[in-house]
Formats: C-alpha cells, structure tokens, sequence
C-alpha cells in the first residue's frame, strides 16, 4: 500500500480502536465519535427502544437519539443500554378516560376496564370496537387474543351480553 493510501486509511478509519458495551455486549469503533443511529444499527435495536448512555450516580443517565453523537476517546469505556420507550397516553373506554402505559392493550384489558372483569364462559359474548388510533391500526374490530397499539385519546367501544 502506498503512503497515500495508507493515509487515507487512517484518517478514515483512524488508528486507535475505541471500547464501548450496547446491553452488555462489547463492541468496537474506530472513529472517536458515534451517533445514535450507529449504536442502533451495530446493536440491532429497534426505533421504538430508546437508546441511554449510562452515568455514574449522582447523576442521571442521557438520552441518546439517532442524531446525538457521543464521543467514545472519554477516560472509562461508555455503557449503553436499550430500553423500551415510555407510554403514558389516555385511551377512552366506553366514554370514560383511562390512563395507559403500554404502547398496546389486548382484548382482555379493555374488556376488563370495561367491566372491572372478563367473564370467561360459553354464554358470555364481548365485542370491542376502535376508533382514533394509531397508523397501525386506525379502526376496526378486537376480539379475544388479539392486541392493537394504542396513542392518546384513542376510543374504545366495548359491549358484554351473557345469552344465559
């Protein structure tokens, strides 16, 4: 390889291999700075995981979001984690608001808002219905063992009719 080459290398890859974890797993960059949507693509996380930095107490760990860059030639190796996003939305179920903190509710949770139970017998029939929600599922029908995503201020419409 020619000088020239040889220095292009370097000054594209650089010449120092920088440490870090992702969850635990060791990884290894060559670049003294790293972006979040690096971190996601290395690590196989995906967009609905937030990505943290994690720091030392007392203070609190950051946030990192796919265009945050993080410089890895810091004293200490940095420690990433994935986490879940945080929901906390208020659907509406049969005209009344409820708080939420997941990003889907199944057939059973509404029903069992609903109703306060859900009645698993031959001769009792629940319907749910939707309405407002999310672009994976802006409307339609629910019934049992089925989830759907929820987003603030979706409506549910849920009916029990036991033909004992």
């Amino acid at each position: 390889m020619s000088n020239t080459n040889e220095q292009k290398h370097h000054e594209e890859h650089g010449e120092h291999v920088l440490n870090f974890t992702i969850d635990g797993k060791e990884y290894s960059w060559n670049k003294e700075y790293i972006t979040g949507t690096e971190i996601r693509k290395l690590a196989h996380i995906p967009e609905e995981n937030d990505i943290w930095l994690v720091i030392k107490k007392p203070w609190e760990d950051e946030l990192i979001n796919n265009d945050s860059r993080v410089n890895l030639a810091r004293p200490e190796i940095e420690h990433f984690i994935s986490k879940e996003k945080h929901v906390d939305v208020e659907i509406i179920v049969n005209g009344r608001p409820v708080k939420w903190d997941k990003k889907q509710i199944s057939f059973v949770e509404v029903i069992t808002i609903a109703y306060g139970e859900y009645v698993d017998k031959p001769t009792m029939v629940y319907t749910v219905g939707y309405e407002d929600g999310p672009k994976e599922n802006r409307e339609g029908s629910m019934y049992k063992g089925t989830t759907v995503f929820v987003k603030n201020k979706m409506i549910f419409h849920a009916t029990a009719t036991d033909k004992s």
